[in-house]
């Protein structure tokens, strides 16, 4: 393990799986900078996976919020929630049979890589069949003769067996408005003829009806916060550093969902979810608060999003706003209402929000889910929200997800760019140009060595300068000692 020191930054090094360090102040650009060379934050700590070391590649993911259409499985965990709302009601669980078929159909459609412009009705159950003999281990749900998911497997190939979709020779169905007009047109044309009407004009063809335009994730939403609700949601944004007055008047509330959420979801004990540990992992956080004529009203850093039912925290979502997303930290939520699907419920909150936002600062457009791992078949979840890239882990560019599936399939670690003279942009040039911090003075890397001469840590600055790139390496102050 090697270790760097800087102004704002302990960096540590894990050469065998990972980069960290801890950062007591940063600018959001340094870290959006930081972000798109595959580095995240847990509280002060910001890290940066080594990808062709690590067992299981984390790619960096962005979705698209501008484009995001909600799938099929979101707008059924919208009008969960608006049941919920309206009646109370709250579903039956992982058991429910509805809920584990539209799932399985989800997840082999992504387990064994179908685009998302195939609809999977349309391919032979055969097909899959073949696949699950040959990949099991693949799937995220057991598929053992004592698993409770066997028959409902079973059921969804009978079920998809029973009709594979509309036959691709028959003409498609056209809307019963249209086919009342033409009749209706056609009678007009007869009716004029039997008047003495010349047969020879043309009748007239009827008018396009115009393509519906799809509801936005908006108007979804907006629907499941019904009028006269027997529950009310409101989501509040509290800045959580530096703490805000509602921050601080709701964090013991806060964290006592947090340290509920850890027992029950993540099995800790209850004496390990502290307030101390819960202040490090997330409240604690490296980036200035920060605001611009051009940004966004509530401003740059990170955030509290807090969902409030019927005057309590049900959800919090840790989130930071940057220049150009919102960053989506960590998610927890009451144990009570976890089969509501609030993970999913506030991340398309959250890109609602982005969109929100966008309007404010035009080139705040993106949200960042954190790390896509394809390596494990829980972690896939993140690659729905479409549409979306993934980080090239050597060229530091963006590639549509569905480039990169394929990759993923037969290696573990890929790089996405395909031209193979492509390089990284930001790489180190000139070492001596990194920014140190000796004695309180800042200076270049090479007035330094002037001055220590004989000192032996090029090697490691140049380390240090690859992995934050050479923009972030004439920013961030390298402390030597």
């Amino acid at each position: 393990m090697r270790r760097f020191h800087t102004k704002h930054t302990k960096l540590m090094m894990f050469l065998l799986c990972s980069a960290g360090m801890w950062s007591h102040t940063m600018t959001v650009q340094d870290y959006q900078d930081l972000i798109d060379r595959g580095w995240r934050r847990s509280g002060k700590y910001v890290y940066k996976p080594i990808m062709n070391k690590t067992c299981c590649p984390q790619y960096t993911i962005r979705c698209h919020a501008l484009k995001f259409q909600p799938s099929k499985s979101h707008k059924k965990i919208l009008k969960k929630m608006s049941k919920f709302f309206s009646k109370g009601e709250l579903p039956t669980g992982q058991d429910d049979g509805e809920f584990i078929l539209a799932n399985i159909a989800i997840t082999l459609k992504d387990v064994f890589i179908i685009p998302p412009t195939q609809h999977i009705w349309k391919l032979s159950p055969i097909f899959f069949l073949l696949r699950i003999f040959k990949n099991t281990s693949a799937l995220p749900f057991d598929m053992s003769p004592s698993s409770h998911y066997v028959p409902y497997v079973f059921m969804f190939f009978f079920l998809w067996g029973a009709g594979v979709g509309a036959d691709p020779n028959r003409p498609p169905c056209r809307k019963a408005k249209d086919l009342r007009k033409e009749r209706r047109l056609q009678k007009e044309q007869m009716r004029q003829q039997a008047g003495g009407v010349s047969s020879n004009v043309t009748p007239t063809p009827a008018t396009p009806t115009p393509t519906n335009q799809p509801k936005s994730l908006e108007d979804f939403i907006n629907e499941s916060l019904t009028d006269n609700p027997l529950h009310c949601l409101e989501v509040r944004l509290v800045r959580s550093n530096p703490p805000s007055p509602q921050f601080k008047a709701s964090f013991d509330a806060s964290y006592q969902v947090y340290k509920l959420y850890q027992m029950a979801i993540h099995k800790d004990p209850p004496d390990k979810p502290t307030e101390s540990q819960f202040r490090r992992f997330l409240c604690d956080s490296p980036l200035e608060a920060e605001f611009s004529p051009d940004g966004p009203e509530v401003g740059y850093g990170s955030f509290h999003q807090q969902y409030w039912l019927d005057g309590r925290i049900v959800a919090v979502g840790v989130i930071d706003i940057l220049p150009n997303c919102v960053s989506s930290v960590y998610l927890y939520y009451h144990p009570e209402f976890a089969s509501l699907s609030l993970g999913s419920y506030s991340a398309l909150r959250e890109i609602a929000f982005t969109r929100q936002l966008q309007k404010q600062s035009p080139k705040l457009c993106y949200y960042y889910l954190g790390f896509y791992i394809h390596s494990c078949p829980k972690m896939r979840y993140k690659g729905q929200y479409q549409p979306s890239d993934l980080l090239c882990p050597e060229t530091y560019v963006w590639v549509p997800i569905e480039q990169c599936l394929p990759s993923l399939e037969n290696s573990r670690y890929a790089r996405f760019n395909q031209d193979p003279d492509a390089g990284d942009s930001r790489v180190l040039k000139d070492v001596g140009r990194t920014l140190v911090l000796y004695r309180r003075t800042v200076m270049p890397y090479a007035a330094y060595s002037c001055k220590r001469k004989g000192s032996s840590d090029q090697t490691e600055v140049e380390q240090y300068a690859n992995l934050v790139g050479q923009v972030c390496a004439e920013r961030i102050l390298l402390y030597r000692a």
